[in-house]
């Protein structure tokens, strides 16, 4: 560690010395460059070590290996303020538990006990970890006692230094400490002895979404562009896009690769299968032929085309010839005109007459839709509720509008005069909510030595 922290200052103290020389004038180097005056080497070098700010990547990665055991490791990079590596940490993390924010809290004790052992006295902190860094900053207060400790060891630490200040960053600004967090615990998992020796060689490979060393039996590959990605990404992506009532695509920047249900069918839960093979026969249909079954316990999608064929064999002509269709799912009689389970002995006239406003469900929606303030698609007549965020509202159709007026969104821009949004509907965290559920039961369970003892590991 010493010997370190005596290159760092030598190289802090050689940055200094070559920015005052380029500041000099080339007439004036030549003239008098050979004189450059040497300075004291150990005071200058502890001078201009405070005042230069450090940068401190940090990981605590948990990660599921060997069926359903769990490895921790850390990961530090420190690097000058040319982003030149100049200190690593590599170590396991022990008794972690299941904690994700107690793991990158010990993390980032780690780093800072590391940044003083090295003597730096103003460092930056690169912090990927939303709750973490929102207990860093004092905006949150933890809530779990174990994971409070920890923030309070952190603040302790962040005293000692003249200058620390955290910055919230994507994860693949740490990349470096990601990496040696992986290591650590690829270290751990290979010393594990093989239950067999024919025990199956897993074969290794790195997601390019999350960076994840994966067993390439997890790694799903697209079937048209051959992007790959591990089952656990995959999952998630389709999943929002399907939340948000759009077809999922492959992952990778500007591919427009569709995915293949079925290949998909190994990575997603029978649900989201479910949801899948909807959205595919929702995009599959126009909006003019849609057709949902009136029956609330069945609401069925079928296009007109199909609702056609199945009626010629399932429904008397005479009855086809007056609007009556069936059902391809429950099988239930309705009218196609009217849009209503089937009003026998009667016709659309007579129907319409006798019924001029809308079923009483559709009467309760609109009453509560007006009351919430909803919006219906003017493409597809779906109901959209605003929860948090601004006015520009995509329907599951595509169909872009204003949500305050309905007017339509054009080449993402609005047609409209409205703000872009209220601030009520803008959502601020002002407290830390369930983000590791797992924390509270480790109150019960974990043991208090489990934690992270900076004298344990001491540098000096």
């Amino acid at each position: 560690m010493r010997r370190t922290r005596e290159d760092i200052e030598r190289r802090v103290h050689d940055q200094k010395v070559a920015r005052e020389i380029l500041a000099i004038p080339e007439e004036e180097w030549l003239d008098w460059g050979d004189n450059f005056p040497e300075e004291e080497e150990d005071e200058e070098h502890e001078e201009d070590n405070e005042s230069v700010v450090f940068k401190l990547y940090f990981k605590g990665l948990l990660s599921e290996e060997n069926g359903n055991k769990i490895f921790g490791g850390i990961g530090i990079a420190i690097c000058d303020p040319m982003k030149n590596l100049v200190f690593e940490i590599s170590k396991p993390l022990i008794g972690n538990g299941k904690s994700t924010i107690a793991a990158e809290a010990k993390a980032l004790i780690e780093g800072l006990n590391a940044g003083l052992a090295l003597g730096l006295k103003r460092i930056v902190v690169y912090c990927h970890c939303f709750p973490l860094y929102n207990y860093f900053t004092g905006r949150w207060s933890a809530k779990q006692r174990k994971v409070a400790m920890l923030i309070d060891q952190i603040a302790v630490l962040r005293e000692k230094f003249v200058y620390c200040n955290p910055i919230l960053v994507p994860r693949n600004d740490i990349e470096y400490a990601f990496r040696f967090a992986r290591e650590a615990i690829t270290s751990q998992v290979t010393k594990q002895p093989a239950e067999s020796s024919n025990e199956r060689v897993a074969i290794i490979e790195a997601c390019v979404i999350c960076l994840e060393d994966t067993d390439v039996e997890r790694i799903f590959s697209v079937d048209e562009c051959r992007h790959r990605y591990c089952f656990s990404c995959m999952k998630q992506h389709v999943e929002v896009k399907l939340l948000h009532g759009m077809m999922p695509k492959c992952p990778h920047e500007a591919c427009e690769s569709l995915l293949n249900v079925e290949s998909c069918r190994k990575f997603l839960t029978p649900k989201l299968f479910e949801m899948m093979c909807l959205r595919i026969k929702e995009a599959s249909i126009p909006v003019s032929e849609k057709i949902y079954c009136p029956y609330p316990k069945c609401s069925a999608l079928m296009s007109k085309n199909e609702v056609s064929e199945y009626s010629k064999s399932a429904v008397p002509a005479g009855l086809q010839g007056v609007g009556a269709r069936k059902c391809s799912k429950c099988h239930g009689l309705f009218c196609i005109n009217c849009k209503v389970p089937w009003h026998n002995n009667m016709t659309c006239y007579n129907f319409k007459r006798m019924n001029p406003n809308n079923p009483g469900e559709d009467v309760k929606l609109k009453s509560l839709a007006t009351r919430n303030l909803w919006r219906q698609c003017v493409k597809c007549s779906h109901m959209i509720e605003l929860a948090e965020g601004c006015y520009h509202m995509t329907c599951r159709c595509g169909y872009q509008f204003c949500y305050n007026c309905g007017a339509e969104w054009k080449d993402k821009k609005a047609t409209c005069s409205c703000p872009l949004w209220d601030e009520d509907n803008i959502l601020y965290a002002e407290n830390d909510s369930d983000f590791d559920e797992e924390d509270e039961d480790e109150d019960e369970d974990e043991d208090e030595d489990d934690y992270y003892d900076s004298e344990t590991d001491g540098y000096f």
